[in-house]
């Protein structure tokens, strides 16, 4: 008699007995559930698994659909696959670089061999290159290949990958010093990918390929309705500041987590950091000298999404205003809620602080105005206790070198301050654009960058433990994907706060936070996968940042008070 395991499926809350060494694809079958843009992969003890995996125990499972976020990366990945297979066909020696995440798709960028391509100049990626690699990914897809997982000694691993010219995903390999590692092969063609993968191409039903600048914008499903793409939003600005840190990684040879973990072992990081700093405090004095060359600016206003940096982007930036012969005068747009009598609430019932009508909109722009025209203001204070907006006894007058430093997540939403005339205001958006790589097909999400910080810091001054950060983090997404995101490309300047070492230094910390979420719990899957993805990287102790750094921020050690 075959030995059985039990399943207890939290999709339909129905218990299976299933054989024992049965496969996730096999178990739903046998599940009796139907899934319009699924089953992706599946939370298995709360950790996800690709439904290649196979149930020896007993376990609970949850399938999950393309709308869930850990299903959309799956998927990503899998479309990443597919790519790199398609390309290889086409044009065999050719390297490509799964980069930027960018316009609601992935940047690509392709490099050939001469002579390979359909054109003569095989750097540039033309529409007619765009549409060769989509047909052979879309036949690909069409011929319903499946995707298979093996595991293998990490030696076996690095040569194999070497052979092929993968020097990127060697080198990661190389760092990690693990003894076993699992890659995937799709038709003959073998790559490495550090999450869930689909079991078969078939199951990619829709992407987009275009061109992109000097490459490619790969599109996905978009997770709010998996049947059409995300929304294609042109992100110009963005782009630039990508490639810009992009050009700076190049000339310190930093593109990939195997470069880092190798400069961190032979005893570069302290240079490294060094070089990091630098390259922000420049970025800093660059800044403010165009604030100073724009004659009349009396405001400058400072957005970015959670864990941004934004509160050390406004102190750090004030000191450069200063040196210019400029003195920044600070206001918090936490002052200017509204009663809560007033405040708009959420889809659920419960006061929404990130609307853009919490705040007093009328009463801000009056009292601006009244500022830049000489005049004197007492500026209000929200009272967090009764929930009322006071008068602060705070009054303010504007002299001729001041200028308003305003920060908040709001600040580059044109309806905020709409009755202050353009000229006088001077937009900056911040945020954590994380551009180095696992490795040439593996891109580091810049969300998880943010997490990550947001999670140290929540515990550390807030008292709030990585499961409660990890449980509010999809709120927190929704609100920035309505009120920050839409109006990024609004900024005069855009600072990225990330830098190429931080990872290495917020690990030591985050690691065991995050090991204290228990498994029994929904966001234990969050927490297993970030724990999984630091251990790639190498540590670098955080005594060996300065107490400027904008990380400080978030780490604790700030020469800046907060």
């Amino acid at each position: 008699m075959e030995q059985k395991v039990l399943i207890r499926c939290k999709n339909n809350k129905k218990n299976l007995n299933c054989n024992i060494g049965s496969t996730l694809s096999e178990i739903f079958s046998e599940s009796g559930l139907e899934m319009e843009y699924g089953p992706i992969c599946a939370r298995v003890n709360n950790k996800v698994e690709g439904m290649h995996f196979q149930v020896f125990r007993d376990k609970d499972v949850e399938f999950l659909d393309l709308t869930n976020a850990s299903a959309q990366r799956t998927y990503t990945r899998s479309l990443f696959f597919v790519l790199n297979k398609a390309a290889h066909d086409l044009w065999p020696n050719c390297t490509v670089v799964i980069d930027i995440p960018v316009s609601n798709g992935y940047y690509v960028d392709i490099r050939r061999v001469k002579g390979k391509g359909r054109n003569a100049n095989d750097d540039v990626i033309t529409p007619d290159d765009a549409h060769d690699l989509r047909t052979r990914m879309q036949e690909l897809i069409d011929a319903a290949l499946p995707i298979h997982r093996h595991e293998t000694t990490t030696e076996e691993a690095i040569k194999m990958f070497e052979k092929m010219g993968s020097k990127s995903k060697a080198k990661l390999l190389r760092s990690l010093g693990r003894l076993y590692t699992t890659y995937y092969t799709l038709d003959g063609y073998a790559d490495y990918y550090y999450g869930a993968m689909l079991t078969n191409t078939s199951q990619l039903k829709l992407f987009g390929l275009e061109p992109y600048y000097d490459g490619l914008l790969l599109r996905i499903p978009s997770r709010e309705d998996p049947s059409k793409l995300g929304a294609f939003v042109r992100q110009s600005k963005m782009f630039e500041i990508f490639k810009e840190h992009h050009g700076w990684q190049e000339i310190l040879g930093m593109r990939t987590v195997g470069d880092l973990n190798e400069a961190i072992e032979s005893g570069k990081a302290n240079a490294l950091i060094q070089v990091s700093e630098a390259l922000q405090e420049k970025k800093f004095g660059q800044i403010a000298d165009e604030i100073k060359q724009r004659r009349g600016v009396k405001m400058v206003l400072i957005a970015g999404p959670s864990s941004s940096g934004k509160t050390t982007t406004c102190k750090r930036l004030s000191v450069h205003l200063a040196v210019n012969g400029i003195r920044p005068v600070g206001i918090s747009l936490d002052d200017y809620f509204v009663s809560r009598d007033r405040t708009p609430r959420d889809a659920d019932g419960d006061y929404d602080y990130e609307h853009l009508h919490a705040l007093d909109i009328e009463l801000l722009n009056n009292q601006m105005n009244a500022l830049m025209r000489g005049e004197e203001v007492e500026l209000p204070r929200y009272n967090f206790h009764t929930g009322k907006s006071e008068m602060s006894g705070r009054k303010l007058q504007l002299k001729g070198n001041e200028v308003l430093v305003v920060e908040g997540i709001h600040a580059l939403n044109p309806e905020l301050t709409a009755q202050i005339p353009e000229d006088q205001k001077f937009y900056v958006y911040a945020s954590a654009l994380t551009t180095i790589l696992l490795d040439n097909h593996n891109y580091i999400p810049t969300t998880d960058n943010r997490l990550l910080r947001r999670i140290v810091r929540d515990y550390k001054y807030r008292g709030v433990s990585a499961q409660d950060t990890i449980r509010r983090w999809p709120s927190v997404r929704r609100g920035e994907n309505r009120w920050i995101f839409p109006f990024q490309e609004n900024a005069d300047a855009m600072f990225n706060t990330a830098m190429m070492f931080e990872l290495a230094v917020i690990r030591s910390q985050a690691i065991p936070i995050l090991e204290q979420v228990p498994e029994n719990c929904v966001e234990y899957a969050e927490a297993y996968r970030l724990l999984k993805f630091l251990r790639y990287i190498k540590p670098i102790p955080d005594t060996q940042i300065p107490p400027t750094s904008l990380l400080r921020e978030f780490l604790g050690g700030s020469s800046f008070d907060y």
